[in-house]
C-alpha cells in the first residue's frame, strides 16, 4: 500500500473533481504522488466516459453572457450527476467557457457547437468528453440560447444558495428598457411560460384542449347549455398558464404581461428559460 494521508486524498478530489475511492486507487497506483494520481485520473477518466453514458446527469448549472451594449446574449445549460460537482469552480469554469465559445462563434444549433473548435485542434465536444475525465462524472451539454439584434438581458436564479444558478432566463426586447427585462425575465423564471403568444401554438394542440375540457365538463355533469361557456373558460385558463403574453404580471395579478409590455411601449421579440435538467 503506498504511503498517502487524508490530505493527499482531499488535494487530488480538488483538483480533479473525482470520487474519495478513485482517487484513492489512483494514489496508491501512483505510489502516493499526486501528480502522477492526476494523470492516472485523466486517463482513466477518459476511458470511463463511455461507461458514464448510461448515467443520468441531472444536476448542473445554467450560465449567461451579455455583450457590454446589451446588443446579444448567451444561454447555456451544462449539465452534470451531483451538486459536489455542479458547485464547483472547475465545472463552471467549463460552462462559462462554452458560454464565451457560443457567443464569438454563434453556432447554428447544438451539434454544430459540438463540432466547432473550442482550441486549436479540439471540438466542444472534445472539451466536454475531458471535463468527464477530468471530473469524473458524466458532462452534458445539449442547449443553449444565442439571441442577437434588439435589447438583451438575462435573469439567473439560484434554488440553493451554495449551486450555482440552476434557472436562467434570456430575453430580447425590441428596444431598451431595463427594468422592465429584468421584471419580465423574474416573471418567466417563476411562471415558466412554453411560449410567447398564442400564435405558436399549433391548432392542433388547441382542439385537444377544447376536447379534454369538454369531456372533463361533461364528467362533471355540467349542464348541456353551460359547455360552450365552460369550454372556452378553460381553453383560456390554458392560454394563461402556457402563454406568457396572456398570464397575469408577476409583480401587478392585475396586469397581464403583455400590457406591462404595452404600458412600457416595448414588444418581447423572444424569451429563452433553462431550468436544470427540466
Amino acid at each position: 500500500m503506498a504511503n498517502f494521508t487524508a490530505a493527499d486524498v482531499k488535494k487530488l478530489r480538488e483538483l480533479t473533481g473525482a470520487g474519495m475511492m478513485d482517487c484513492k486507487k489512483a494514489l496508491d497506483e501512483a505510489e502516493g504522488s499526486v501528480d502522477k494520481a492526476v494523470e492516472i485520473l485523466r486517463v482513466k477518466g477518459q476511458k470511463g466516459v463511455a461507461k458514464r453514458e448510461s448515467r443520468n446527469a441531472t444536476n448542473g448549472a445554467v450560465v449567461s453572457l451579455i455583450a457590454d451594449d446589451k446588443s446579444s446574449g448567451v444561454l447555456v445549460e451544462l449539465k452534470c450527476e451531483t451538486d459536489f460537482v455542479a458547485k464547483g469552480d472547475k465545472f463552471v469554469a467549463v460552462a462559462d467557457t462554452i458560454a464565451a465559445h457560443v457567443a464569438k462563434t454563434a453556432p447554428a444549433d447544438i451539434a454544430a457547437l459540438l463540432a466547432s473548435e473550442i482550441e486549436a485542434g479540439k471540438t466542444v465536444q472534445a472539451y466536454v468528453d475531458e471535463a468527464n475525465a477530468t471530473l469524473g462524472e458524466k458532462i452534458v451539454l445539449d442547449r443553449f440560447a444565442q439571441f442577437s439584434g434588439g435589447y438583451v438581458a438575462a435573469y439567473m436564479h439560484r434554488t440553493s444558495p451554495d449551486l450555482p444558478p440552476q434557472v436562467g432566463v434570456l430575453v430580447e426586447l425590441d428596444q431598451e428598457n431595463a427594468e422592465v427585462a429584468k421584471d419580465v425575465a423574474q416573471h418567466i423564471a417563476a411562471f415558466s411560460p412554453k411560449f410567447l403568444t398564442r400564435e405558436e401554438i399549433s391548432a392542433e394542440t388547441v382542439e385537444n384542449e377544447r376536447r379534454v375540457a369538454e369531456a372533463t365538463a361533461r364528467e362533471e355533469g355540467k349542464p348541456e347549455a353551460a359547455l360552450p361557456k365552460i369550454v372556452e373558460g378553460r381553453v383560456t385558463g390554458f392560454f394563461k398558464e402556457n402563454v406568457l403574453l396572456d398570464q397575469p404580471f408577476a409583480k401587478d395579478n392585475k396586469k397581464s404581461v403583455k400590457k406591462v409590455l404595452d404600458e412600457a411601449g416595448v414588444s418581447l421579440k423572444r424569451f429563452a428559460r433553462f431550468r436544470v435538467g427540466v
